[in-house]
């Protein structure tokens, strides 16, 4: 019986407004390059799983500056060349260097509030486990996600990160439930779900965008709608 539903952050709970892929279009569009956001939201699910994967490896405070730039440097590559964009490193640059100074507010899916609502009624246990290496409670509260989790985990708590099993025990040590009977839920299938089956947990996608078209080994969801018949 699952007691316990744990989720990731990014990209699950939390989305950007404006999206990155609008932003990044119209970065591209002052470049001379004609792209519409909806063009560029594949290539930044393969970019963010590039990014993600790279910070689980060496999380971003162990590492310079430089190294910092040089990946986000990378990152863009990605974007621009899953994008069938053909493009010097001159763009490559100016395109990160006006992502910097974009404006980002972190705004909840639509799906969140209702899901979250629906599984704490039934008196599971629910938390966030996610590699942040930053105190988030400001923007928790903001977006008012504080009052319906029970438990908070960074990697900065636990001194581990995801994929990593000491992440996702320490979460399960703070709700006191045994791995069987915890769920987590994220966006990334090697950071997320392998993590958390690694862990003894089950892992869920939450493939929002249909970007994970291969037949996986896991269950895979579209919406936080479709969790709690899940969960049954």
């Amino acid at each position: 019986m699952i007691k316990a539903v744990f989720f990731d952050l990014y990209q699950t709970l939390v989305r950007y407004q404006p999206s990155q892929e609008e932003l990044e279009a119209k970065a591209l569009n002052n470049f001379g390059i004609d792209i519409t956001a909806a063009e560029l939201r594949h290539p930044i699910l393969t970019a963010n799983e590039f990014i993600y994967q790279q910070i689980a490896k060496r999380p971003l405070s162990q590492r310079s500056r430089e190294e910092v730039i040089a990946l986000y440097l990378e990152y863009q590559r990605i974007v621009i060349k899953e994008a069938g964009i053909t493009a010097d490193e001159k763009v490559v640059m100016g395109l990160l260097g006006m992502m910097q100074q974009a404006k980002m507010d972190l705004v909840l899916f639509d799906d969140v509030p209702a899901a979250l609502d629906t599984l704490k009624k039934r008196g599971l246990k629910l938390g966030l486990i996610s590699n942040i290496e930053q105190d988030m409670s400001a923007t928790l509260d903001r977006l008012g996600l504080s009052a319906k989790l029970d438990f908070v985990v960074t990697s900065q708590d636990a001194g581990f990160t995801k994929p990593q099993k000491g992440i996702f025990q320490y979460a399960l040590k703070q709700a006191g439930v045994p791995p069987a009977e915890a769920v987590y839920i994220g966006d990334q299938y090697q950071v997320d779900v392998i993590g958390a089956d690694g862990a003894g947990m089950q892992g869920i996608l939450l493939d929002r965008d249909n970007y994970y078209k291969k037949k996986l080994d896991c269950l895979k969801i579209k919406s936080l709608s479709e969790l709690p018949a899940l969960l049954k």
